[in-house]
C-alpha cells in the first residue's frame, strides 16, 4: 500500500517535469500536456485515482498548493507598477473583470440552469487567464509589442484578482446560509474580509520587518516564507472559514510593496516551487475529471464556452481598449487571446471539494433543508470542475491553433524575429547595441550590474536587470520579437550558460558569443577559447579584451555602404588592420553577424558596421560617404 503510494507520487513528479520539458521544446503551453497526462493517467488507464491515493488529505493538499500559487502571484503585484500601466491594462483587470464575471454568470444560469449562487461562483472562477498559459502562447504567436505587453500584464495581475473574487463569492454563499437575515449575512461577509485582511497585513508586515532588520538569515528566507504561508492559511481558516486564500494573497501584496524589503529571492524560490505544484496539481485534478458528468450537460456546456470566447471576451476587450491608440487588428487580438489556466482549475477543485464537504455534514435540524445549498445545487456543484476543464481545454486548444494565423491575417504579428538580446551591458556591449538600434533593430540588454544597466538606459536602450539564466528572467524577460542573442559579458561562464539556455529558444545559428583569453600557468596567454555552444563572434584574433582596448584607444563605430564599384574586397583592402567588422545589414533589413565559423559574402547594397581605430578613421570616413 505504502509502496504504491510512493510510486504514484514519484510518477506524478516525473510526468510533471516531462510535460514541462516537452512544452518548452515545442513552445506550447505546458497545460496542454499536463491535461493530456492527467486524463490518460486517470480516466484513461485508471493508474491514478487521487481520491483513493490521497483520501482525506486531497482537499488540504489542493488548498495549500493553491495558497502557495496565489502567494507567488501576489508577490508580482507591485502597486507602483500597476499604477504606471497603460489604461487598457487597468480596465482589463477592473471593469473588464466585472463585465466578464456577469456575462459568464448569466450564461451559466440560463444555459445550464445553475442557481444564481453557483453561476456567479463559476463566473468568478473563469475570469482569470494567467501567465503560465499566456506567455508561451505569445512566444508562438509573436504579436506586436502593444498586444504582447497588454496580454502579459493582464495575465500576471488577474490571477490573484480572480481567485480573490472567487473566495468572496464562495464566502458569500457560506455566510448567506448561516442566517436568513440579510443584515447578519452582510455582517458576517465583511467580518471575513476584515479578519482575512488583518491577518494578511500583520503576517506580511511582520515578516517584512524581519527581513528588513536582518533578524532572519538569508538562507531561511525562502523556507520561512513557505512555512508562514501555510501557517497564515491555516490560522485564517481556523478563525473564519474560507478566509485563508484571501489572507495569503493580502500577505503577499503587502510584503512585496514594503520599502527596502527584497523579495526577489523569495519570488524566485516560489516560482520554482509553483512550477512543480502547478504541474502535479493539474495532473491530479485532470485525473479526477468525470466525463460522465460532462456528458450530462450536452451542448449547453459548449454553449457556455462559446459565450466566454465569442461574447464575454470581445466585449471586455473592446470596452477596455476604447479610446486607445491601438489599431483595430490589435484590439481583435486582445479580444481573441485569453486562455484559462491552472488557477481556474485549482480554485474550481477547491470550491467543489469544499461544497462536497459541506454537503456531507449532518443537517442541523432533521427534516429541514440543508443549511448551505439545496440538493440540486450540490449536484450542480459536482459539475464545477468538469465544466471549468472544458473551458480550459477549449480556450487553450482553440487559441493555440488559431492565434498565429489570425495575427498574420490582421497584420499584427511580427513576420520575423529580428530583435537582438545582448548579454552584458559593458562598454563593448553598449556600443554594439547602440549601433544595432541605430540600424533599426530592437535591442534588449541584460546585466546583473546596476552601473552597466544605468549606463545602457542613459543610452536609450531597453534593459533587463537581473540574471539572464534565472527563473525570474524566464517569467519577466520579454522576448517577443527577439531572434538573436549576443553573449558579450566579461564572464565566460555566464556567456556559456546563456548560450546553453537560449539555444533552443533561438536556434544555434542565432546564438553568438565573444571569445575570451585563457591565462596559462606561466602567466602567458594560450589560444582563445572558442565557445562550444554559441558561435564565436568576429575573428580568431578578437576577444572581449581586444574590443575594450580599442574603445579605450578611441575606436568608433562606422558604417560603410557597399556598391558595385566599392565591394567588400575593396573594404578589406582599405582596412588591413585596426578595424573589426561587427555585422552587416542586408537591403532586406536582416542582420548578419561576422563569426569565426561563417564565411559571409557581403554584396552591393549591404551596409558593413565596423569598429575602427583612430588611425584608420580617415579612410572609414571616406567609406561612410559611400553610405
Amino acid at each position: 500500500m505504502h509502496d504504491q503510494a510512493i510510486l504514484t507520487l514519484a510518477g506524478i513528479g516525473v510526468i510533471s517535469i516531462l510535460c514541462q520539458w516537452i512544452a518548452w521544446r515545442v513552445k506550447l503551453p505546458a497545460i496542454l500536456f499536463l491535461l493530456l497526462a492527467g486524463i490518460v493517467a486517470g480516466p484513461g488507464t485508471g493508474w491514478l485515482n487521487p481520491d483513493q491515493t490521497f483520501g482525506n488529505l486531497l482537499l488540504p493538499i489542493v488548498s495549500l498548493a493553491v495558497a502557495v500559487i496565489l502567494f507567488e502571484g501576489s508577490l508580482t503585484l507591485k502597486i507602483k507598477e500597476i499604477q504606471g500601466l497603460q489604461v487598457v491594462v487597468r480596465r482589463l483587470v477592473t471593469t473588464g473583470v466585472l463585465v466578464t464575471w456577469i456575462i459568464i454568470a448569466l450564461a451559466t444560469h440560463w444555459l445550464l440552469e445553475f442557481s444564481w449562487k453557483l453561476a456567479f461562483l463559476f463566473g468568478a472562477i473563469t475570469v482569470v487567464t494567467g501567465p503560465t498559459v499566456v506567455v508561451p502562447m505569445l512566444r508562438t504567436v509573436r504579436p506586436t509589442a502593444n498586444v504582447s505587453k497588454i496580454l502579459r500584464w493582464e495575465g500576471i495581475v488577474i490571477d490573484p484578482i480572480g481567485a480573490f473574487l472567487g473566495v468572496l463569492v464562495f464566502q458569500f454563499i457560506i455566510s448567506e446560509a448561516d442566517s436568513q437575515a440579510m443584515g447578519q449575512t452582510l455582517l458576517l461577509f465583511f467580518k471575513t474580509l476584515f479578519i482575512s485582511s488583518c491577518i494578511g497585513v500583520m503576517a506580511g508586515h511582520g515578516f517584512g520587518q524581519l527581513i528588513r532588520r536582518h533578524l532572519l538569515p538569508e538562507y531561511l528566507h525562502n523556507v520561512a516564507a513557505l512555512a508562514l504561508v501555510c501557517g497564515v492559511f491555516a490560522a485564517a481558516n481556523e478563525i473564519e472559514h474560507e478566509s485563508g486564500l484571501l489572507a495569503v494573497t493580502v500577505m503577499g501584496v503587502w510584503l512585496t510593496n514594503m520599502k527596502n524589503v527584497p523579495t526577489d529571492d523569495i519570488l524566485n524560490f516560489k516560482e520554482s516551487l509553483s512550477v512543480l505544484l502547478i504541474s502535479g496539481l493539474f495532473i491530479i485534478l485532470a485525473a479526477r475529471i468525470n466525463f460522465d458528468l460532462l456528458s450530462t450537460m450536452s451542448w449547453k456546456a459548449a454553449g457556455v464556452f462559446l459565450v466566454i470566447q465569442f461574447i464575454a471576451r470581445p466585449i471586455k476587450a473592446f470596452l477596455a481598449t476604447r479610446g486607445s491608440t491601438l489599431s483595430l487588428g490589435e484590439k481583435i487580438m486582445i479580444a481573441w487571446i485569453a486562455p484559462r489556466g491552472i488557477v481556474a482549475a485549482a480554485t474550481a477543485a477547491v470550491f467543489a471539494l469544499r461544497l462536497q464537504e459541506y454537503g456531507n455534514e449532518p443537517h442541523a435540524i432533521v427534516g429541514q433543508p440543508h443549511p448551505y445549498l439545496t440538493d440540486l445545487e450540490y449536484l450542480q456543484a459536482d459539475l464545477l470542475v468538469p465544466l471549468t476543464f472544458l473551458v480550459i481545454i477549449g480556450t487553450v486548444v482553440l487559441q493555440s491553433l488559431t492565434s498565429r494565423f489570425i495575427a498574420l491575417r490582421l497584420g499584427v504579428s511580427e513576420p520575423e524575429a529580428k530583435g537582438i538580446l545582448v548579454v552584458g551591458a559593458n562598454c563593448v556591449g553598449r556600443q554594439i547595441a547602440v549601433a544595432l538600434r541605430d540600424c533599426g533593430f530592437d535591442v534588449v540588454m541584460a546585466d546583473t550590474s546596476w552601473g552597466h544597466i544605468r549606463a545602457a538606459r542613459m543610452d536609450g536602450l531597453n534593459t533587463y536587470f537581473g540574471n539572464i539564466v534565472s527563473e525570474h528572467a524566464d517569467q519577466h524577460l520579454d522576448l517577443i520579437g527577439i531572434g538573436h542573442m549576443l553573449a558579450l559579458s566579461e564572464y565566460p561562464e555566464l556567456n556559456q550558460l546563456a548560450c546553453q539556455r537560449y539555444r533552443t529558444e533561438f536556434g544555434r545559428q542565432a546564438i553568438y558569443s565573444i571569445p575570451h583569453e585563457n591565462n596559462t600557468a606561466n602567466g602567458g596567454l594560450s589560444q582563445l577559447t572558442i565557445p562550444t555552444v554559441g558561435r564565436a563572434l568576429f575573428n580568431e584574433k578578437t576577444n572581449i579584451k581586444t574590443l575594450q582596448t580599442m574603445l579605450n584607444d578611441g575606436a568608433k563605430i562606422h558604417k560603410t555602404l557597399l556598391t558595385d564599384q566599392y565591394d567588400f574586397q575593396h573594404f578589406l583592402e582599405d582596412h588591413p588592420q585596426g578595424t573589426v567588422t561587427l555585422f552587416a545589414v542586408t537591403p532586406g533589413d536582416t542582420v548578419k553577424f561576422f563569426a569565426v565559423d561563417d564565411d559571409i559574402s557581403p554584396k552591393a547594397g549591404w551596409t558593413i558596421v565596423s569598429l575602427v581605430l583612430p588611425e584608420t578613421q580617415k579612410s572609414a570616413e571616406t567609406d561612410t560617404n559611400h553610405a
